[in-house]
């Protein structure tokens, strides 16, 4: 009760805005230790590195004279609200699980063996999971279940792994930048005032050639894997191995079925990802014949293959709530570190002086992609980065007269698409942990993530698919954050602190 009182709003002074050499300090120094242990040692892992700097934050801020019990609040704010993130990830782990148990990655695995050809794989990758994303309206959702089973698909194919994850993240990001349904393609318009499918449409200015270039390049690629005696006695291998431990049916497509109906019904990820997770326990049972228990611990520890076969058990030998460990701690202190930042009002100091230096439209572009991606970069949060950046450049755009279409496609693509480039990322820590290919591998080749906020640069430098502010903008900008902002009547987002914008952008999510 005590420390309620003392932690209330309103007997908490103002943090002062630091220096940008004092904001830039956490930062440097995480980057640093982080670039040590590359050249130090031969695996990476950023676990330490960022625990080490959310300390050295700490330290920084006790010096300037705040209270460590704020700090911990903002750190447990951030990582508050990517929870949700979390229970995904938890949920994607056992329907990797059942699904693979069950036999229906394996079927969508067998299948595609026999329809796919070398030479096409690449391409149909991309286009299938740009497909499903945009249906599920999930990215992550897309990898950890048909990503899944492209990844044995390739790996029968004699694809190199590094190709394949780059086809399946370049169209499930995609998909999920540009669905209707997608949390992130929701958050962008609603923190900078604009209309979904507006924002939508102006997002296809960049997305489409970048998919388009993407799919002429991975059909380029593709050329160079056609079919040979070698990869045939591979896939027949494969394919052996799978009838012999599996009983293979269509009535194991259930659970994807299911999935997508929900998704394209609109059900919220969480309960749509769960049901997936049951119907595949359910189809083991029924269909494989494994009992409750085997079912269960699939959903827990993921299933052991045993065909005898060394790359299907490699490949089908994973899933589970604890193969996702690794990632949810990851992704728990990369929000620990931008939360801790976020309070000491870093981020905030480090966008307030690039705004200062932003004076026409091509910096003005480049600035608030940056932004974006450096939040990115530095706390691994695509929402921590659309939801700062967009606050801070709305007001910038509308006093040059730009559309705030423009900010919201920016920050789209300094945030969702370039997040699983990220191995901190919450994205690219899920794909590298789902699909078993770390995110500096496969990241070269996710064509359409860096390629289309480079393609935004290039519009912008043209004044290409830049709108300027239409009057009917500036009104439903305002009547957006109206709506948003109920009970304050406040309209400039810049006047609310974070955790009343993240509740307010839930409500106004869920409208």
């Amino acid at each position: 009760m005590t420390r309620r009182a003392e932690t209330g709003s309103a007997q908490q002074p103002e943090i002062p805005l630091p220096s940008l050499t004092t904001a830039l300090l956490p930062i440097i120094f995480t980057m640093g230790l982080m670039a040590f242990q590359i050249l130090a040692f031969d695996d990476f892992v950023p676990h330490v590195p960022l625990a080490l700097g959310i300390a050295f934050t700490g330290a920084l801020g006790w010096y300037h004279g705040i209270r460590w019990w704020r700090m911990e609040n903002g750190l447990y704010h951030v990582v508050h609200i990517g929870l949700q993130s979390v229970a995904i990830l938890i949920t994607v782990g056992m329907i990797i699980g059942t699904w693979i148990l069950s036999g229906t990655v394996p079927l969508l695995i067998y299948y595609g063996l026999q329809l796919i050809t070398p030479e096409l794989f690449l391409l149909a990758a991309m286009v299938l999971t740009a497909v499903v994303s945009m249906a599920v309206g999930t990215s992550w959702g897309t990898v950890g279940t048909v990503g899944l089973a492209l990844v044995g698909i390739g790996e029968g194919l004699g694809i190199p792994m590094a190709l394949t994850g780059g086809a399946i993240v370049s169209g499930a990001f995609f998909g999920d930048k540009m669905s209707p349904l997608s949390d992130t393609t929701n958050l962008a318009p609603a923190v900078t005032g604009t209309d979904l499918f507006g924002h939508i449409r102006n997002m296809m200015a960049t997305s489409v050639p970048a998919i388009v270039i993407a799919g002429v390049a991975y059909g380029a690629i593709g050329l160079g894997y056609a079919g040979t005696e070698l990869e045939a006695g591979r896939i027949e291998t494969i394919l052996n191995g799978l009838e012999a431990q599996f009983t293979l049916h269509p009535v194991l497509l259930l659970p994807a079925v299911l999935v997508m109906g929900l998704a394209l019904a609109r059900f919220p990820a969480l309960p749509t990802l769960f049901a997936g997770a049951l119907a595949g326990a359910i189809m083991a049972v029924l269909v494989q014949g494994a009992d409750v228990a085997t079912a269960v611990m699939a959903m827990q520890d993921g299933f052991v293959s045993d065909t005898g076969v060394e790359s299907v058990d490699e490949l089908l030998s994973t899933g589970g709530i604890q193969s996702m460990m690794w990632t949810i701690s990851l992704v728990l202190i990369a929000l620990a570190f931008g939360g801790i930042l976020e309070q000491m009002r870093s981020v905030e100091a480090i966008l307030n002086a690039i705004i200062q230096r932003v004076q026409g439209r091509l910096s003005l572009f480049a600035a608030s992609t940056g932004s974006a991606a450096g939040v990115n970069l530095f706390s691994g949060d695509p929402y921590l980065s659309i939801a700062l950046s967009g606050r801070m450049f709305a007001p910038v755009y509308r006093g040059q007269g730009q559309s705030t279409l423009n900010l919201s496609r920016s920050v789209e693509e300094g945030g969702t698409m370039l997040n699983p480039l990220v191995p901190w990322g919450a994205g690219g820590a899920f794909t590298a942990g789902a699909l078993g290919i770390p995110t500096l591998v496969y990241a070269p080749f996710a064509i359409v993530c860096w390629l289309s906020p480079l393609i935004g640069l290039l519009f912008a430098t043209r004044g290409w698919f830049m709108p300027a502010a239409t009057e009917a903008e500036q009104r439903r900008w305002q009547e957006n954050h109206e709506a948003i902002m109920v009970g304050r009547g406040v309209v400039n987002s810049a006047d609310l602190d974070p955790e009343e914008l993240e509740r307010a952008f839930d409500r106004y999510r869920r409208r």
